[in-house]
């Protein structure tokens, strides 16, 4: 397991150690966003940049453009507006949870009119006024977006969106455009958890592939995860997300010709699992050919991969798992 520099705090001092995130903070706030401060504390071995954006467009982008090219970032974090704008810098590694069609969304929700900062600048500026001209060109930036995508830009971009979002709905915009898009637990604006639970497992994932990092693969049989009445055991969410920190997961379901169980077990495992569940779902009856390290599993066979035998003496519950994966160490 990884040491903790703060004992109070999840932390992942190993997670893009030495690397630099951009952070591109939303409509009306600036780079002191609770979020960057979030960013720094869980990942301290990353040095995080976060610039205040200008409120004119065209210069908030070409301070990005600048920015990037300065810092060369590893990885782009855009939020809202911000994650308007991160879908336009091409070349890098981005994880959006974005307001792609900002024009609208400040019409919609009545932002035209004297605004005040939500966080403070390095200006010291605290008051701002939005015109229908400067809605106009929000608009006339928008309308840049998802131009010359490449197939290697749609391989270096997710997308999150809030499955309680109530302010901004561009999922199924943003899926004509790229095939990562994952559906989060939260709002528009992330919490403490929704950035646990579903901005660092993606983190995590774009710097095993930076790094060419080939974690050891655990496969967890779905009939391991749910009690008879379809609600998580006790403990596996718990376990799921511990075993993540070390481990690349792959959820295992039975193969059937019945399309609704299909359409069942990616359900439960969106509701229970989510974000860490999405590309990592392996449907199939010779769970013996799977390649990898460890299986957890209520049945027996003769697998390549190590049995971890779910409701055994040995593994009775998920907390006897989870003590056994610790005392492995990552092996």
């Amino acid at each position: 397991m990884m040491e903790q520099t703060n004992p109070y705090i999840k932390q992942f001092p190993e997670l893009f150690k030495g690397k630099k995130i951009m952070y591109v903070h939303g409509f009306g706030s600036s780079g002191q966003s609770g979020t960057v401060t979030r960013i720094r504390e869980v990942l301290p071995g990353a040095t995080v940049i976060a610039p205040d954006l200008p409120v004119c467009p065209e210069e908030a982008m070409a301070l990005l453009r600048q920015t990037c090219e300065t810092e060369k970032p590893d990885l782009i974090i855009g939020t809202s507006m911000g994650g308007m704008y991160a879908e336009m810098l091409y070349g890098y590694d981005r994880i959006l949870n974005p307001a792609l069609q900002m024009g609208d969304t400040m019409k919609n929700h009545g932002m035209i009119g004297a605004q005040h900062f939500s966080n403070p600048r390095q200006d010291g500026v605290q008051d701002f006024i939005v015109t229908k001209a400067l809605v106009k060109e929000y608009k006339e930036m928008t309308e840049q977006c998802f131009s010359g995508i490449t197939l290697e830009e749609k391989r270096r971009v997710w997308g999150l969106f809030g499955d309680e979002d109530t302010t901004v709905d561009t999922y199924d915009l943003f899926r004509e455009h790229y095939p990562t898009a994952i559906r989060f637990h939260g709002e528009h604006r992330m919490n403490d958890r929704s950035f646990m639970h579903s901005v660092v497992p993606v983190i995590r994932w774009i710097d095993d592939r930076q790094e060419g990092r080939e974690r050891p693969i655990v496969y967890i049989d779905v009939s391991t995860l749910a009690d008879p009445w379809r609600k998580p055991m006790s403990s596996a969410q718990k376990t799921v997300r511990m075993l993540l920190e070390t481990y690349q997961l792959f959820f295992v379901a039975p193969a059937t010709a019945e399309t609704e169980h299909y359409a069942e077990m990616l359900s439960w495992l969106y509701e229970y699992i989510n974000v860490p569940a999405y590309a990592h779902t392996i449907f199939t009856n010779q769970k013996h050919l799977l390649y990898g390290d460890y299986l957890i599993d209520t049945e027996k066979n003769d697998g390549m991969a190590t049995l971890i035998l779910f409701g055994s003496d040995t593994f009775k519950t998920w907390d006897d798992i989870a003590v056994y994966f610790e005392r492995l160490g990552g092996q």
